[in-house]
């Protein structure tokens, strides 16, 4: 029998950790210089946390039972554990909260998924206590520096607002709400068009479908609608986000291409403001992140119902992963040890031991092998430090005297 990983994992090997541990790397700074700290939380939550007052399809989670026999679930995202955590555990702290995340996430494959994958690793961050559109555009120019981090300077944000869509489709009838909006979500023309709607909410269909492009004529598009306030409210909010980052970008915080599109509909239906999606330039238009803002997502978890604004992101590591193998950014190599040491004989492995631990003490980060007489020769001792790429070679006899050899 083969054993192989179940469908829907992987293995990574120490080439595949270190260039995922360097986009980790890279992108954990850049939180730290924002003022962000790490947050852990559990991998099994309760399956009513999980999900979010409706607002994650219960087929997406991978489900299990504990002793007692209460339905639990693996995190197919961070946003609510962390939404339960603050609210919870972390009630005495002052808002706003500032906390990132570095994780695996787990989502049930639909059947005809292409690769069924199954397990995901994601980093990002969650800005909580705070509303409005200076707290918007913090989450996005903070998404602009991780990307630059990277190098990843060449991509394009697609921006949208989950509560101003939402409501410009209650104009639909109930009966057909739910269809309209799957079919703006995937961009189904056809669909749309095969519904059983009047000349005028077609007409209204075919143009939400279409509010997508350069911000300024999007938001000009969707001004000559008939608002009621609290619409007319978020298009100005848009358009003050839309000058602030605009303002920010003539300051060098290099935004990224925008585009402006009311037909963006996340998968999580948590969202209550700003959605949106960074994607790649290059061909396949990778989804290298998403997020939005969560408004009524903190009142679901506390015990009196009160709630706080939130706002956030996640990068797709494996997506920024695939993205980057071509660069040349990512580690061609695992890290090479900088010492190899040898025992001169079998007598002298206590004082080779002490060798080495004198040496790893000697300096914040230095990589130290113990040779465990594998190779029966200097010569082959010789050999492998040069196919591992080892420099340094210390040979110490039983009395614990050592000799250094640079190869």
């Amino acid at each position: 029998m083969v054993y192989q990983p179940p469908v829907g994992a992987r293995d990574l090997f120490p080439l595949d950790v270190a260039q995922k541990r360097w986009i980790e790397e890279h992108v954990q700074q850049v939180f730290h210089r924002w003022g962000y700290h790490r947050i852990i939380t559990s991998t099994l939550e309760r399956l009513d946390t999980l999900m979010a007052g409706g607002a994650v399809e219960p087929e997406t989670v991978i489900q299990l039972l504990d002793l007692e026999g209460e339905r639990l679930g693996l995190r197919p995202e961070l946003t609510a554990s962390i939404a339960r955590a603050a609210v919870t555990r972390m009630a005495g702290v002052p808002y706003p909260q500032r906390l990132y995340y570095n994780a695996n996430v787990f989502r049930r494959a639909e059947r005809t998924s292409h690769n069924r994958q199954q397990e995901f690793y994601q980093a990002g961050v969650e800005l909580l206590g705070s509303g409005g559109v200076a707290a918007d555009a913090e989450i996005l120019l903070l998404l602009t520096d991780c990307l630059h981090s990277l190098g990843l300077d060449q991509c394009h944000l697609i921006l949208g607002d989950a509560g101003l869509t939402r409501s410009l489709l209650s104009a639909f009838p109930s009966s057909v709400q739910a269809q309209v909006r799957h079919a703006i979500a995937h961009l189904d023309r056809i669909a749309l068009e095969a519904l059983p709607l009047t000349d005028d909410l077609r007409e209204r269909a075919l143009l939400l479908l279409d509010l997508r492009g350069q911000p300024s004529d999007v938001l000009q598009r969707v001004s000559s609608l008939d608002l009621d306030p609290q619409q007319r409210a978020t298009v100005n909010n848009l358009k003050a986000l839309m000058d602030l980052l605009q303002e920010s970008s003539d300051r060098e915080q290099r935004v990224p291409s925008l585009v402006l599109d009311l037909s963006l509909i996340q998968t999580f239906d948590y969202y209550t403001g700003i959605v949106f999606e960074v994607v790649s330039s290059s061909a396949g238009q990778r989804v290298l992140g998403q997020g939005g803002r969560y408004d009524q997502l903190l009142g679901l978890y506390h015990p009196k119902g009160e709630t706080k604004p939130g706002v956030g992101f996640v990068l797709n590591i494996d997506h920024l992963h695939q993205l980057l193998l071509s660069s040349g950014r990512l580690p061609s190599r695992t890290p090479p040890s900088d010492w190899l040491i040898v025992p001169t004989t079998p007598k002298a492995y206590a004082a080779a031991f002490a060798y080495a631990q004198t040496i790893r003490d000697s300096a914040q980060l230095v990589r130290v092998e113990m040779n465990l007489g594998e190779q029966a020769s200097p010569e082959a001792v010789r050999d492998y430090a040069r196919q591992r790429q080892i420099k340094q070679i210390a040979w110490v006899s039983e009395t614990g005297e050592a000799t250094s050899e640079t190869l």
